[in-house]
């Protein structure tokens, strides 16, 4: 071969080797940055680094022993058995038991319950006396939300609950609905600061605590049959030595299945630690701290954050620098398997074996006593720059098919592209039957706007609207399988399977609703009247392929199931609504929260078809939910009593499309949930 050309090889892999090493370390940089990010702020991603944490604590956090320090008095089922009503509890009975507990000189007491409303006036009395009489510090919950107490019972807890001894018992759940993290405490409707529950018996206890939002750091079991913490029923006080209480801070609230019990991170598993219940004596138990399902009560949740404030426990969670440090070192592992010389394969195993390596090291760290290390940042970081690196070494190779996979994913959905590269047989006229799950989207007055707008204008609107839904679908991995006018039609899980069709297309419509919503809004200054948009999703068997002739045919699903997701959108328009969801596809989707509409039947059907209206998270007050909930099951089993409800509800929300439907179909005689539609 010619020297000449050896030498300018060299040169070459010369300049590609330092080529390839300055980005390394610009690479792994960026994803590094980029993994903290996502990890921290996207929602899929965090709900999955927090449900890996949620696991190791529930399965691996290092055991301690019983707390010495506090006890917990349950009102419990067995405690109401011998009362006279549930609810509110008997004001004798916590009279009685804090006088009890006074007498077994204990450092502090703290009583979780909420006294917002009268009783018997004598007990109401009695109770009130023993709260100003009693010489032991006491804390009692005093809750300020709205959401939680009204304007009466607020009153009624001031003038009940002397303003020393209050105390702010909110529970801070993140947005998945789960405890984790201590509250302060807020501000009082008067302007005064309500110290948090945990902060203020700390206090007691000469500990200074954090006036800011901190992670709960829960206390490890000391045993498979040993909980966190002893908890006695609260009847059998009288009988418990007064060395069992000395000196310890007492927490008293209710262990009841269905009252004040939270979500905990103990929720992800939900075998691994079942609730154990100890007989000590008669009428005491020992219970376990975490409940089958990871529910706990309240109280034990305070239990708790008390617990990690007087033994100052350091909390397991890294700083974002370190979680960064750590991504960065295997960002820079990935990538240096990115860039080896080797066949993919290999170093692909490679890489899931470090991983791997990764994964059980993190998970021993945490179970021997060390931090609890972020898995899911530095696992994003190395195979994002794996991939980044892998792709700029061979980029030349695969230039050409990249500019053809770009260019037709212009037109069709990439998975499509992908399908038919892998297996061009797809290209025959030859369909299959799948369940798939469909939606479609229909601007309201679509024809008035369009007669108000110039032409030359009326394309880019349009485009700028279908750019932003199709992006949508694809992020989602939906097909857009084509425009109808300003109608689109999406399919899920065709040509490729996605297991989770259903609960992907329903997110994907809420998000599509958001942004026609923006949209919608934003286009208000040009007067050009651009409706909203209403959508319809349904999953159904339909059959899929390419449908036309040999010179012309388009990639789509046929059958009734698509009629039904087409009618579902047009339902929107009689409802009220913008979203309808099909029964078919909420049972498909465990992980979203649904209200019910009504039971459509459909022009040319016999079968009503239950339609659903998917929930955010605080979108709505839970109270309301339920309420409506009461009221629309109360007007499906022909209740008398439903008419009454929307009223009340209809007064609370006028403007709530499902609570306006029934409302005025009640008052025009309608009975049940059922709809008939006369039209398509």
């Amino acid at each position: 071969m010619n020297p000449e050309l050896i030498n300018r090889l060299k040169k070459l892999a010369a300049d590609r080797t330092f080529t390839m090493r300055a980005a390394l370390g610009g690479i792994a940089l960026i994803s590094a940055l980029l993994s903290v990010f996502l990890v921290e702020n996207f929602f899929v991603l965090t709900s999955a680094e927090l449900f890996v944490q949620d696991f190791e604590i529930s399965r691996l956090a290092p055991p301690a022993p019983q707390d010495p320090n506090i006890v917990v008095m349950a009102v419990n089922e067995e405690t109401l058995e011998g009362l006279p009503y549930r609810s509110p509890v008997d004001r004798v009975l916590l009279s009685d038991l804090l006088r009890s507990l006074a007498a077994k000189h204990p450092r502090a007491i703290a009583l979780d319950f909420v006294l917002d409303q009268p009783t018997e006036p004598a007990k109401d009395a009695l109770l009130k006396q023993t709260i100003r009489d009693l010489k032991v510090p006491l804390f009692i919950s005093f809750p300020t939300q709205t959401a939680v107490v009204t304007a009466k019972q607020s009153a009624y807890l001031n003038a009940f609950v002397p303003p020393k001894l209050r105390v702010d018992p909110t529970l801070a759940e993140d947005q998945f609905g789960t405890v984790r993290q201590i509250s302060p405490g807020v501000k009082s409707k008067d302007g005064k600061y309500l110290i948090g529950f945990a902060r203020a018996i700390a206090a007691s206890a000469g500990v200074n605590t954090p006036d800011k939002i901190v992670p709960i750091i829960w206390h490890g079991q000391p045993g498979n049959n040993v909980p966190a913490f002893i908890e006695y029923a609260a009847q059998a006080a009288k009988y418990l030595p007064e060395a069992w209480f000395k000196g310890k801070i007492i927490l008293v609230g209710s262990d009841l299945s269905l009252t004040d019990r939270h979500r905990t991170p103990y929720a992800t598993s939900l075998n691994a630690f079942l609730s154990r219940i100890i007989d000590v004596a008669p009428n005491v138990k020992q219970s376990a701290a975490i409940s089958p399902e990871g529910i706990l009560p309240g109280i034990v949740i305070h239990a708790h954050s008390v617990a990690q404030f007087l033994e100052h426990t350091p909390s397991p969670y890294p700083a974002w620098w370190e979680s960064f440090l750590i991504a960065f070192v295997f960002a820079v592992v990935g990538g240096v398997l990115g860039i080896l010389n080797y066949h993919l394969l290999p170093r692909i195993g490679i890489g899931i074996g470090i991983l791997l390596a990764l994964w059980l090291g993190g998970a021993a760290l945490y179970h021997a006593g060390g931090p609890i290390i972020s898995l899911l940042t530095p696992t994003l970081s190395t195979i994002m720059c794996f991939g980044a690196m892998d792709s700029l070494s061979g980029r030349d190779a695969r230039k050409q098919r990249q500019f053809i996979q770009n260019a037709f994913s212009r037109y069709v959905s990439p998975k499509v592209v992908e399908a038919l590269v892998a297996d061009p047989e797809r290209m025959s006229l030859q369909g299959e039957r799948r369940v798939m799950t469909y939606i479609f989207t229909d601007i309201k007055d679509s024809t008035t706007f369009s007669e108000k707008i110039d032409s030359r204008e009326l394309a880019p609107l349009l485009n700028a609207y279908f750019e932003g839904i199709t992006q949508l679908i694809l992020r989602y991995e939906g097909m857009v399988d084509k425009f109808i006018g300003d109608a689109v039609f999406a399919i899920f899980n065709a040509p490729v399977d996605l297991p989770d069709h259903a609960e992907r297309a329903v997110r994907c419509a809420m998000e599509i609703e958001d942004f026609t919503q923006a949209f919608c809004k934003s286009q208000k200054g040009n007067s050009v009247g651009f409706g909203y948009t209403r959508i319809g999703v349904h999953t159904g068997t339909a059959v899929v392929g390419n449908f036309g002739s040999q010179t012309r045919f388009n990639y789509t699903a046929q059958g009734d199931a698509v009629n039904v997701a087409a009618r579902l959108e047009g339902l929107n328009k009689h409802l009220g609504t913008r979203l309808c969801v099909s029964g078919a596809t909420r049972d498909l989707c465990a992980n979203i929260p649904f209200r019910p509409i009504a039971s459509v039947v459909l022009k040319g059907k016999t079968t009503p078809i239950d339609v659903w209206e998917p929930l955010r998270a605080g979108a709505k007050p839970q109270g309301f939910l339920e309420r409506y909930d009461i009221a629309f099951r109360t007007l499906q089993r022909g209740g008398a009593e439903a008419g009454a409800m929307f009223d009340t509800l209809a007064d609370e929300a006028p403007d709530d499309p499902c609570v306006r439907l029934h409302h005025e179909r009640l008052r025009k005689g309608a009975k049940g949930v059922d709809v008939l539609m006369e039209e398509k």
